[in-house]
């Protein structure tokens, strides 16, 4: 029913109901790759400022954020199928969040046992 009704109202024409050769995903991951980019290089460039393993992760998170751009626009443009492209995806987003998490924890004051001999 709600097919039915986008293709009434004349919506599908600016946005297809398929992922494969669509310009409006297409230029929406572009726009997505272009700022995690230009956020990856400033985080690189914060690393080399601090050479620490915190800004080390950081930006590898960040760059794994480019990687799902990449994998987003390969299914648009056909060469990922749909399946490995949610498999890629969700796998990466567990591995940015891990890593995000862990420079967290890792690099937090007291942490990992510094502060647990102290008491």
């Amino acid at each position: 029913m709600i097919v039915s009704l986008i293709s009434r109202t004349g919506f599908s024409a600016l946005v297809p109901l398929t992922v494969q050769g669509s310009p409006v995903l297409l230029a929406v991951i572009a726009c997505a790759g272009i700022g995690t980019g230009a956020l990856f290089l400033v985080s690189l460039v914060a690393y080399r400022r601090r050479q620490t393993g915190q800004y080390r992760l950081i930006s590898a998170a960040v760059g794994v954020l480019v990687l799902r751009s990449l994998v987003g626009a390969g299914t648009v443009l056909g060469g990922v199928p749909m399946p490995v492209h949610h498999f890629i995806g969700h796998s990466l987003d567990f591995l940015i969040a891990a890593m995000i998490l862990y420079a967290v924890y890792a690099h937090a004051l007291g942490s990992l046992g510094e502060g647990l001999t102290s008491d």
